[in-house]
């Protein structure tokens, strides 16, 4: 593997060679020069690959929304790699969240906010409802989503949802 690593750390900037390097394993983005790292169709065959290779991609192509969702659709926590601009953008959040719901932690104020982005990741993974807002922490039917999907989930809902007595029975189920 070390000399096929030379050969690929030689041809870095070779598109034909890089394209079918990426095509077969896409974090060997990593060894492609800068400017195929910020080549569309490069990219593209890297993340129809393997969408882990987001992390190697330049910063303007993680801004592009149609890549990160190549991205996003195999390998839903590479939200954390993406363009602040598009961790507002509530359909690149919603195909993460509905996934992973962890990745909520990556998505803006705004969005963690926002009904549809919070009820995808809690219904994945309840616990998340702790990165919702406050507003969300406090609405009951999020509360009963997340609650009944993880337990632990209530640690985090508003003190008058605490209090309440449909949340507490959901708790003794």
């Amino acid at each position: 593997m070390e000399e096929d690593i030379e050969q690929i750390e030689k041809n870095s900037s070779n598109k034909e060679y890089m394209l079918k390097a990426v095509s077969k394993k896409g974090k060997l983005l990593d060894y492609a020069s800068p400017e195929l790292q910020d080549d569309e169709e490069i990219v593209r065959a890297a993340l129809e690959n393997d969408g882990e290779a987001l992390e190697f991609v330049s910063n303007r192509l993680k801004g592009k929304k149609d890549i990160v969702l190549i991205a996003i659709k195999s390998a839903p926590w590479t939200a954390c790699y993406i363009s602040e601009n598009l961790k507002n953008d509530k359909e690149v959040m919603i195909e993460s969240t509905k996934k992973d719901g962890q990745t909520l932690y990556f998505a803006s104020e705004k969005l963690r906010d926002d009904e549809d982005v919070v009820k995808a990741a809690i219904t994945n993974k309840g616990i998340i409802i702790k990165y919702a807002s406050y507003r969300l922490r406090d609405n009951k039917d999020f509360a009963k989503i997340a609650v009944k999907q993880n337990k632990e989930s209530y640690y985090f809902l508003s003190e008058r949802l605490k209090n309440d007595e449909e949340i507490k029975q959901i708790l003794e189920k």
